[in-house]
């Protein structure tokens, strides 16, 4: 098996790439391999520019994305741990989807870019598993009272994962980690992380369907994602 993580922290010796290294020892125990694609560490560039602008509309793809698709495509499990910046991904990250979750290769209208706002959306990725893993420096309580986990999950779980075709998607965040003094909250973070790789591992997991489940807790009918 092969795992893609996705990371993005500046800082080599901060707590989120901690929780990246505990999430990775049940994958190396297993003999698994792992790319590890640290955002920073490569530089990649998350601004939209107008290479993006010009593939956006039929153009060729920019320099370096054809490369991300492929990492993406050689994976059989993609991860991203993120610490949790205003209630989402860290701009990096965003930066990253927004450039590599290409129309053409994530999604596609109709035939292609001629048929973009006539055309219905059709899902183009391979239904991959993916973990996210978001360290998060409120509280639950915070979560749940304002309702911010079930805001990301609906726009990141579903309407870029699921939109593009990933559907099994699980979504965990670690609470309250904030600070050098939440020692006990980090220690257990680590271990949740261990925990959660090694079940993400587990050949008889059961798969999600995110996009059903929000359409249903919605109240809202569910049909078929077409695909091309």
């Amino acid at each position: 098996m092969h795992l893609l993580t996705v990371f993005a922290h500046p800082v080599p010796t901060s707590y989120p790439r901690a929780v990246v290294d505990a999430f990775h020892q049940p994958v190396h125990a297993a003999g698994h391999t792992i790319d590890l694609l640290d955002l920073h560490e490569e530089d990649f560039d998350p601004r939209f520019g107008t290479a993006d602008h010009d593939h956006f509309w039929g153009g060729p793809a920019p320099a370096g994305i054809a490369e991300m698709h492929a990492r993406v495509e050689a994976a059989d499990r993609l991860a991203f741990v993120y610490p949790v910046y205003w209630w989402g991904m860290p701009a990096l990250m965003k930066g990253w989807i927004e450039r590599v979750f290409t129309g053409g290769w994530a999604y596609q209208y109709g035939a292609g870019v001629q048929d973009r706002g006539r055309a219905p959306v059709a899902s183009k990725l391979t239904n991959t598993p993916t973990l996210l893993l978001g360290l998060a420096g409120s509280t639950e309580r915070t979560y749940d009272r304002y309702g911010y986990r079930e805001a990301m999950q609906t726009q990141i779980d579903v309407g870029t994962f699921a939109y593009c075709g990933i559907d099994d998607v699980e979504s965990h965040l670690v609470f309250d980690v904030e600070g050098t003094d939440k020692t006990e909250n980090r220690d257990a973070g680590l271990r949740e992380a261990q925990a959660l790789a090694a079940r993400f591992l587990d050949p008889d997991r059961t798969p999600n369907a995110v996009r059903e489940q929000h359409l249903r807790t919605r109240g809202e009918e569910v049909r078929p994602r077409p695909h091309p």
